[in-house]
This record gives structure tokens, sequence and C-alpha cells, in this order.
């Protein structure tokens, strides 16, 4: 029959969820150390052990021995005959492992393990809940509101506890003692009080195990979520794609009479939910992101990163959403730049382009007309590098030209120098009412 003491300890591990060769290794380890605080201040370098009998509960030490002809301290020494019992072909000199448990030792057991009991099983229980949660970093995990404090909400998961830090929590969520919520377990820290389990309801990835949860298509790969763009508790983008033919992803993923995705709203609180079409294709990705608006056109500009999307008038507003969310969320999703037109904007901006167009052709053809029959003068370029037509100066010109003939042909608006058939240089012309009088040559 099982000892009192040793079904206190199973009652422990029973209680604490952890094991019981884990507490019964902690006491072996504190009656070790008292033994040894028996031996006085300064004992030689021997192996102790301590070994609880899985039966009476009872704790037997053993410690090393040196052999030796004449015993002074029965504690450290034995004597060759009682060795050899132990050892056969034992000699003088060596060490030989015996049981050296003392009388009293009943007593120095119990002190040890009411300690052990109030310090040791702490550290046991922390060490058995790091093992437990070291391998579900990055899953989903139900937990229990136990408290808030200082802004963090406390989190109950079993035998753990996990912190929510404001950083990690939504705003529009409400929080409060005993609500039951799914949380992402985003980082698990050792640290010298017990692992720290760091909770997050902000992350992303909580929509990924949502997702997975409540989509069997996803779970077992026939669908994959290939980007997420979200702003908590309002909107988030989830881009989903086919693995296997014949599948629809958006499809899947909202489920029949939109159960699936209502079922993920519910749990985030209302927060809104768009699936849309992955496409390796960024035009029809893009146009795909910007659901529920109707896209018209997309325009890609790849040197810039960026796209110009065009939609109908009414669906301006849609496109953008309420503050720009829409369209930014898009832009996240999808890693391109993306600036809204509506159609009618587009077409007054292509209107206005080539006006300005012919306008510049009619203006190059008005001043080629001009030049054609302009006049054509020589000037010669002054040492400061300037000219001189109708008593003002032009320049300057470039060292070069400093002393060379240049040829003038000058239209109503502007003066053009020429040196051979090349323009050297254009200037516009200085308004002046009194063109009486002669140029300097």
């Amino acid at each position: 029959m099982k000892s009192d003491f040793y079904a206190a300890i199973s009652q422990i591990a029973s209680e604490r969820g952890i094991p019981k060769e884990a507490i019964v290794e902690v006491m072996e380890k504190a009656l070790a150390t008292a033994y040894r605080r028996t031996l006085g201040p300064n004992p030689p370098p021997m192996e102790i052990s301590v070994r609880l009998d899985p039966v009476t509960g009872m704790a037997r030490v053993y410690a090393e021995k040196q052999v030796v002809d004449d015993v002074f301290d029965e504690r450290f020494e034995i004597d060759l005959e009682s060795a050899r019992k132990i050892k056969p072909d034992v000699e003088l000199g060596e060490s030989v492992v015996v049981e050296a448990t003392p009388k009293d030792f009943g007593r120095i057991a119990a002190q040890t393990a009411k300690q052990v009991i109030l310090q040791g099983i702490k550290e046991v229980e922390r060490e058995h809940i790091y093992g437990e949660y070291m391998d579900r970093e990055g899953e989903l995990v139900t937990a229990t509101v136990q408290r808030i404090a200082k802004g963090n909400v406390i989190l109950e998961m079993g035998k753990a506890e996990a912190i929510l830090p404001p950083k990690e929590q939504v705003e529009t969520d409400r929080y409060y003692h005993g609500q039951r919520l799914k949380v992402y377990l985003m980082e698990i820290r050792r640290e010298d009080r017990g692992p720290k389990l760091i909770a997050s309801r902000a992350h992303k990835n909580l929509i990924t195990r949502l997702f997975e949860m409540e989509v069997p298509e996803i779970y077992n790969g026939a669908v994959e979520i290939k980007s997420i763009a979200r702003e908590p508790g309002i909107r988030t983008k989830v881009a989903v794609a086919a693995r296997q033919e014949g599948i629809d992803p958006v499809g899947s993923c909202v489920g029949m009479r939109g159960i699936r995705i209502q079922n993920i709203v519910n749990e985030l609180n209302g927060e809104k939910i768009d699936v849309v079409q992955w496409s390796s294709n960024p035009k029809e990705f893009i146009a795909n992101a910007l659901s529920p608006a109707q896209v018209v056109e997309v325009q890609l500009r790849d040197d810039e990163h960026a796209a110009t999307v065009i939609v109908p008038d009414k669906q301006l507003s849609l496109a953008i959403g309420k503050e720009g969310q829409n369209v930014r969320l898009a832009a996240k999703l999808t890693g391109w730049r993306i600036d809204i037109k509506s159609a009618s904007a587009l077409l007054d901006e292509e209107r206005a382009a080539a006006e300005a167009r012919d306008a510049a052709e009619a203006e190059a053809l008005a001043t080629e007309a001009a030049l054609a029959t302009a006049k054509v003068e020589t000037r010669k370029v002054y040492a400061d590098g300037t000219i001189v037509y109708r008593k003002h100066r032009y320049g300057p010109l470039g060292d070069d030209l400093v002393g060379e003939t240049v040829q003038l042909r000058a239209t109503p608006q502007k003066l053009y120098i020429y040196r051979g058939d090349r323009l050297v240089a254009s200037y516009i012309l200085v308004e002046d009412d009194d063109e009486e009088g002669e140029d300097e040559e």
C-alpha cells in the first residue's frame, strides 16, 4: 500500500496537470541537496543521489565513499571488506556508491518536501506549461477572459495564462470577465518567472486560422489563401485561389447561404470580410480586389508599380470606400499602388490632353511658317556672350561663340539664334514700343 507521502505527490500531480515523475525528480534533487547540508560546510567531492521508493514513498540516500584500511568518518569512507560486498573487484583508494541514509533522514525529507511543494512545484508547472505550448505558437486557441490589468487582457487557457496586450486588441471589441473568444497565439517567451504567452486578436493570421477552422477546403489544401489585408475590427480582404480543378475558391469560403463566412464574421464581432478571387494577372487581381465595385479598365504603370483603375461614375464612391478604406485595402492585398478615376473624369482628361496636343501642333506650325518668312539678320557675339537685337541684349550664348557671327530670325513672340544651320538658342522677345533706331553691329 502506498504511503500518504507518495499519495500526496500523486494528488498534486493530478490537480496541477503535470507528470508525477517530474515532481518525483524535483523531490529527489531537493533531498540530495538536503543531505549534502548534513555533511558540513566543506565535504569532499562525491556523488550523491536520492531515490524515492514507488511503493512506500521512503527516501533512500546513495553516496559515493572512498575505500580505506581504517575508517575515520563513515560519511565519506568505507572499509575494503564492506566495499567488496558491493563491488567485488574494488581496490583501496577507489570509490564505491553505497546506501547512506541517515537515521533521522525521514524528518529531513519531510521538511524538504514541504519546501519543494511550496517552491519547486511551481517551477515544474511552468516548465510543463512551456513544454505544452511551445509547439502551439501560431495556432488558434480558445481562451476565457479572466481580468483586465493595466490595459492588458489576461486570458485563461486551461492551466496557463496568456496576455492580450493593448496593441494586439481590437478597438471595437469589448472584453469582460468570463468572455470566451478565439485568439491567435502569437509568441511564447521563456522568462525567469515562467513562460509568457502573448495572444492577439488583431494579427492577420487570426483570419487564416479562422478560415482553416470553418472551411475544410482551406484546411486540406484544396483552396489556398494567397494574401490578406486587414484593418482589425473594421474590414478585411482575403484573396483565395483553387489548387484543384473544379473548385470555386470564393464559393467554398462563403459557404452555402453564406454560413461559413458568417461564422467568421460573428467570431470577429461583425468585422466585414471580402473574399476575392486571386489571379496571376495583375489587372484581373486588382479588379477583383476592388470588389464589390465594378471595374471598367485597369491601366498598369510597371515602372512605378502602380495602376490606374477606371470605374463607372456611379461606382466611384463604392470603389474608394469610406475614408478610402476599400482602395487602401485593395492596394495592401495586391501590393500595387492604385489610383481610382471615374469614366467621365478619364474622358475629360483625354479631351483636355487632345486639345493641348492640337494647340501645341498648331503653335508649332505657326512658328514654322513665321520662321520661313522671317528676315535673316546677322550679329556678332560680344565678349560677354550676348548679342543685341532691337536695343536689347540676349544671352549669354556660351564662350565658344564669343567673337563669332550668328544669324537671327524673329517671330512676333520669340527670337531664334542660329550658327550655320544649327539652332543655338531662343528667347522670348522683350516688349518695347520704341523700336526706332539701329541695332549695334
